[in-house]
């Protein structure tokens, strides 16, 4: 690394290069990122709080120093990254260093990125700015990548495996069996495909909710009838009527809304309250105060239980991916998708504890047209 280091670092205030904080009189430790600066003949006249927390060396152990020496960063095959990199004395046409890994003394990883400021297009740098980012994030990503592919596959393996097994012992072996036979393996096989294509939907909403994708395609939506059909479906199923209590206030105003998705939202949280809880299902829907600003009236939905309830020190990982509140199967995507849902339409969701003790989850939606559509 081509730096000068018998100059002396001068003060410790950078005098405010276009793109660096400083020049706009934002406070440099007050950036969530790490931030080291180095001069013309790099020293290091800047270490910010975060770039303190971030590689444990102190400020004022970095300041004045060569910013190799301060930042002392290899690559993930050991080679030491300033010497790669010469940002004083390679060529002059390069502006920046794009993010990567790098490795802190210790073994301790970080994400780096450097921009070169230049006097004039291809004049000698004046500023090296270093951005840092701890990885901890990014790994806490990456862990749930992995969990989510795990989950996955242990899922998809049951039906897959279920759906193989049948349908090849019927090619093989289809003269030997009972009409009522194949008829009860068919439908083995229908049911398990519809797990599979219910597992592939979630995955679809999952992706569409973390990239901020999710399309709601609104129209006039009546909330009383959409609980009632999963009532009625539930009682077909087997499921005693009386298990079921819909309190419906009157009038409701009209509510504009995704009908499919409302109805996936009603369908996850009445199947956990049958599934998990005991006792009998309460759905209350109510007219109730907007979850957005510019709008009077909303409309809330809540579905209770008489179970065991949520406990405490879980209620706030229910909407987290994986969450599961009994050992009663499941992916543990269902509710992460319901608050995904909620929040696309602008409303807000809620879990407590039911008057009678079990869970109650409440959402509440906006529901004027938007004003495109008015």
């Amino acid at each position: 690394m081509s730096v000068g280091a018998s100059s002396a670092p001068g003060a410790h205030q950078v005098r405010g290069p276009s793109g660096d904080p400083a020049a706009s009189g934002v406070d440099p430790d007050d950036l969530p990122d790490g931030l080291v600066v180095a001069d013309e003949h790099g020293l290091v006249v800047r270490f910010n709080a975060a770039a303190e927390r971030i590689t444990a060396v102190r400020a004022a152990d970095a300041l004045g120093r060569r910013l190799d020496k301060a930042l002392p960063l290899e690559d993930l095959e050991g080679r030491r990254w300033w010497q790669l990199t010469d940002p004083y004395g390679g060529l002059a046409i390069r502006r920046r260093q794009p993010e990567r890994n790098l490795l802190l003394p210790g073994g301790r990883e970080v994400l780096v990125s450097a921009r070169y400021v230049r006097a004039e297009p291809a004049g000698p740098v004046r500023r090296v700015v270093v951005s840092l980012r701890d990885t901890e994030a990014r790994r806490r990503t990456e862990r749930s990548h992995a969990e989510l592919i795990a989950t996955v596959a242990h899922e998809l393996r049951s039906p897959l495996t279920s759906v193989k097994g049948f349908t090849a012992t019927l090619l093989a072996k289809w003269e030997r069996f009972t009409d009522d036979q194949k008829r009860l393996m068919l439908e083995t096989v229908d049911a398990d495909a519809d797990r599979v294509t219910r597992l592939i939907t979630e995955l679809l909403d999952i992706s569409r909710i973390d990239s901020g994708r999710l399309e709601v395609r609104r129209q006039p939506v009546d909330i009383g009838a959409a609980v009632g059909r999963h009532i009625q479906a539930y009682v077909a199923a087997g499921q005693p009527a009386d298990r079921f209590l819909l309190r419906l206030e009157q009038p409701l105003p009209t509510l504009w809304a995704d009908p499919d998705k409302i109805d996936q939202v009603l369908s996850n949280l009445i199947e956990n309250a049958v599934r998990h809880g005991d006792g009998t299902v309460t759905i209350d829907i109510t007219a109730t105060a907007s979850p957005r600003e510019d709008e009077d009236t909303g409309t809330s939905v809540t579905v209770s239980d008489e179970g065991p309830g949520i406990p405490e020190e879980s209620m706030n990982r229910v909407f987290t991916r994986f969450w599961r509140g009994s050992k009663r199967g499941g992916t543990g995507l269902g509710l992460y998708i319901v608050k995904g849902i909620v929040e696309a339409h602008g409303g807000t969701i809620t879990v407590g504890r039911a008057p009678a003790g079990g869970a109650q989850f409440r959402f509440t939606l906006p529901v004027a047209a938007p004003a495109f559509m008015a």
